[in-house]
């Protein structure tokens, strides 16, 4: 049995690995183990850790590396806890593989563990590009801590490779959004507002917008303000907020919430809702609002129209049913129109889907029970031909 130790630290990135931990627990050559560490253990974050366990998985070693405060000192703390934590989980659990996801600090911290602990690492969804988040820098120096990579679109693909990465650990599987979101159990409208204490209007929409933390702090409060100015135009609506990552300056952005919630007695913000409650929301609201991948990624499944708000995912590829805007209230509210207009839902239905037909899991699944993990430890850069002159 081949040890494959998936490594978790936020609730979003718990929602896409889960079905992946499903295929290797039932896989009769892979022993799977866990780390689950980050906004997993934070009570402002919502506990997460409780879901995974809810779900019925088994949490081997935890990891506590978050402080109390969303300074980037704090963040780099946070990360240099992080490693020594994860290094000690490896040293205890000796596994044969760390399966990592996205492009998260934690993460980072955790494949930098794996490196000096001589362990080799599965990269899931590297290759994409987000230029308005520091995510984009930590994704691919994972990218290149990495010995296996799992990708969600041909173009990722070619980016890995380009930067050295061998084509045979190159695999294309697709976005794991998408088979989260075939699979899930979706609740009913009447389930939902009954479990969220709202009185569900006709219209809604479901909010997330992170800290862009290749600005400073005043630009994030600055495009809440502008985004929640927006929301102030649509009281007709029911609107469910869900609060940011546990990133640089989200303690702003929950203070602007707060404020904007003092108005508005139909809507509601949550530390996390949990993977089937957000699932079931963004199938159930009129509409998707914010910076937030979950848009983009699982958004097409439900051929949900989606407004993204700035440059946080610029760089991504985009399905039909994304509208990009500027973090103006104006340009916001005029997006919001058009998403929820009845000619852009038939515009977008039925489109073609950028990220695979849901079957990822099985796919990396299948990879792993076949791949000599053990001859991953030594990795060669793998050089494209510029096709430069002499000259040069």
């Amino acid at each position: 049995m081949k040890k494959v130790c998936v490594f978790t630290g936020t609730r979003a990135e718990y929602g896409l690995l889960r079905w992946v931990m499903e295929s290797i627990r039932g896989s009769d050559k892979l022993d799977l183990q866990l780390i689950a560490s980050g906004a997993h253990y934070s009570a402002l974050h919502g506990w997460t850790y409780k879901e995974i366990e809810a779900d019925g998985f088994r949490i081997d070693r935890k990891v506590e590396m978050l402080l109390a405060s969303d300074s980037p000192l704090a963040v780099s703390k946070s990360m240099a806890l992080a490693q020594m934590g994860v290094a000690e989980a490896i040293e205890a659990l000796d596994p044969d593989l760390l399966l990592v996801l996205g492009d998260r600090y934690e993460t980072l911290a955790a494949a930098s563990a794996a490196l000096i602990m001589r362990v080799p690492v599965g990269h899931i969804h590297g290759g994409e590009t987000t230029e308005g988040a520091i995510d984009d820098y930590i994704r691919h120096a994972i990218t290149k801590l990495s010995n296996l990579h799992f990708v969600a679109a041909r173009e990722y693909r070619e980016r890995v490779i380009q930067m050295g990465e061998s084509p045979s650990f190159v695999h294309l599987v697709g976005g794991l959004g998408i088979e989260a979101a075939r699979k899930c159990q979706l609740m009913s409208r009447d389930e939902l507002s009954a479990n969220l204490g709202l009185d569900w209007k006709k219209n809604s929409m479901l909010v997330t917008f992170h800290p862009v933390t290749t600005e400073g702090s005043e630009q994030s409060v600055s495009q809440m303000r502008a985004l929640l100015a927006a929301l102030h135009e649509f009281p007709e609506f029911t609107i469910i907020l869900t609060r940011p990552n546990a990133d640089q300056w989200f303690a702003g952005l929950n203070k602007e919430i707060d404020l904007f919630l003092v108005d508005h007695p139909n809507s509601k913000a949550f530390p996390s809702l949990g993977s089937r409650r957000y699932l079931s929301c963004m199938a159930n609201v009129d509409l998707v609002v914010g910076n937030s991948s979950s848009a983009l990624l699982e958004g097409p499944a439900f051929d949900k129209p989606a407004v993204n708000i700035g440059d946080r995912q610029k760089g991504r590829i985009r399905a039909a049913n994304v509208i990009d805007c500027p973090p103006d209230a104006r340009r916001i509210s005029d997006a919001i129109r058009l998403a929820g207009s009845q000619g852009f839902r038939s515009a977008i239905a039925g489109k073609p889907n950028p990220f695979g037909d849901g079957r990822s899991s099985e796919m990396i699944t299948s990879i792993l029970e076949r791949t000599d993990l053990s001859s991953l430890g030594r990795k060669s850069f793998h050089i494209i031909p510029l096709g430069l002159g002499d000259s040069q």
